[in-house]
């Protein structure tokens, strides 16, 4: 490998076919992590129904499943191999151990199966994140990795519309559509293990591996000690707390959206599901038209910064009014647009950006362990927080949107415009 066909992709005025399709397999790791997610959401009611789950059992799902401390293990585990044997390893073969995760789901007949299916797909969901978001950044044009992250983003979105609208149209069966909804995730993860098979090794990583070897160029540090470094500590302080922020509102959130759904008068399951998707769609359309076409050229801080005060605007006119179809509708859609180009988004970007390439994969990892497993503890008092009252949860959500905000703009890098390879310089200067 050579060093100039590692900057190829700064040297190309636009993206080509094939960096989409590469951006697209690699980013449906996203679209199978919120499709499990919602799916294990949509079919717990229908679980606790036919097998007589009781409250901790459920509790224990929703602490270990794919949103919360399994998908955090993964990543940790799967993140460091990632650095250490590759992208396309992991990313490849961990889709039929999500597959047969998946399979216990799809045939589940107790308790104990649905645990270890949730277990299982959790772990596989965690690996696959760190491994395709640093091959998403990495085989970008360098000036469009914004935009290839968004990709990822509007597939993540798209997971949970999918399933919804699966659950909807497949309700009338009962546990038999859950089984279906769960069938199509496991199949389109062995499909994926196919299609990935003919895609390459990360140009980037192959030549970071190779300096390593003696004799090779100036080596790049690649030990996991090296990343508990002042500098590297620093930059996963600031990501994992922006992200943990919101993402402890976007967990929390799950909760009370039923609950806005029924008091304005949406009780049925249609019109439930049809504003849900709705607001999805909002978000696709937002990452599209603002993410995707901005995050690249502008100031990347003051993007982050409208970002977070229209969304603490959202959350916060259900604490000030009372809480009416309207109020409903425009927190909806604030929430919504807000967050297509938030923290979320810019987790994905950063998280890629601020490490070098044989450590990257394994901080994401660390990062992406700690936000879920963060997330699976406070899942055990959420309950207590909806039993505070409806206002008092709404500051206290807004309050963890506030504090994501302000840590997300006062720590954004501005890296818009620039290589990879520039970035690196201007860590190793400021080391």
């Amino acid at each position: 490998m050579t060093a100039t066909r590692a900057t190829q992709p700064a040297e190309r005025g636009g993206s080509k076919p094939e960096d989409w399709k590469n951006t697209i397999l690699a980013g449906l790791a996203n679209y199978i992590d919120s499709g499990s997610i919602v799916a294990g959401s949509a079919a717990l009611a229908l679980w606790v129904e036919a097998y007589h789950l009781d409250n901790t059992l459920v509790g224990l799902l929703g602490a270990f499943g794919p949103n919360a401390i399994s998908a955090g293990i993964g990543a940790l585990i799967g993140g460091r191999l990632c650095d250490l044997i590759g992208r396309k390893k992991i990313y490849q073969y961990d889709m039929l151990f999500y597959a047969f995760g998946m399979l216990w789901l799809v045939f589940a007949m107790n308790a104990w199966m649905i645990v270890i299916g949730f277990f299982l797909v959790g772990l596989a969901v965690g690996a696959d994140i760190p491994a395709s978001w640093s091959l998403i950044l990495e085989m970008a044009p360098d000036r469009e990795r914004g935009k290839h992250s968004g990709v990822a983003q509007v597939l993540w979105y798209l997971g949970p519309v999918v399933v919804l609208l699966m659950f909807l149209v497949l309700t009338p069966l009962g546990l038999l559509g859950a089984r279906l909804v769960f069938a199509h995730l496991a199949i389109l993860a062995v499909a994926l293990t196919f299609l990935r098979s003919r895609m390459h090794e990360s140009v980037r990583w192959l030549e970071a591996q190779a300096s390593v070897e003696p004799g090779g160029p100036a080596p790049e540090r690649s030990r996991l000690r090296d990343l508990f470094t002042r500098q590297h500590i620093g930059s996963m302080a600031f990501l994992a707390g922006m992200y943990v922020f919101w993402n402890l509102w976007a967990g929390t959130n799950g909760f009370f959206f039923p609950y806005i759904l029924r008091t304005v008068g949406a009780q049925s399951q249609a019109t439930a599901v049809a504003i849900q998707a709705l607001s999805f769609l909002i978000g696709m359309l937002s990452i599209w038209l603002i993410f995707m076409r901005l995050a690249d050229r502008v100031d990347q801080r003051l993007l982050f910064l409208a970002s977070a005060v229209i969304q603490v605007v959202g959350m916060a006119l259900l604490a000030l009014f009372p809480l009416t179809l309207t109020v409903a509708l425009i927190h909806v859609f604030l929430m919504a647009f807000g967050q297509g180009f938030g923290a979320q988004c810019f987790f994905q970007l950063w998280s890629g950006e601020m490490f070098p390439t044989l450590l990257r994969s394994t901080a994401q990892g660390v990062m992406f362990a700690v936000v879920r497993v963060t997330l699976g503890v406070f899942s055990f008092f959420v309950p207590m927080l909806t039993a505070t009252g409806f206002t008092t949860l709404a500051w206290i959500l807004t309050g963890f949107l506030v504090i994501s905000g302000l840590i997300g703009v006062l720590g954004a890098p501005r890296n818009e415009g620039k290589s990879l390879e520039e970035i690196d310089r201007e860590r190793i200067a400021k080391a």
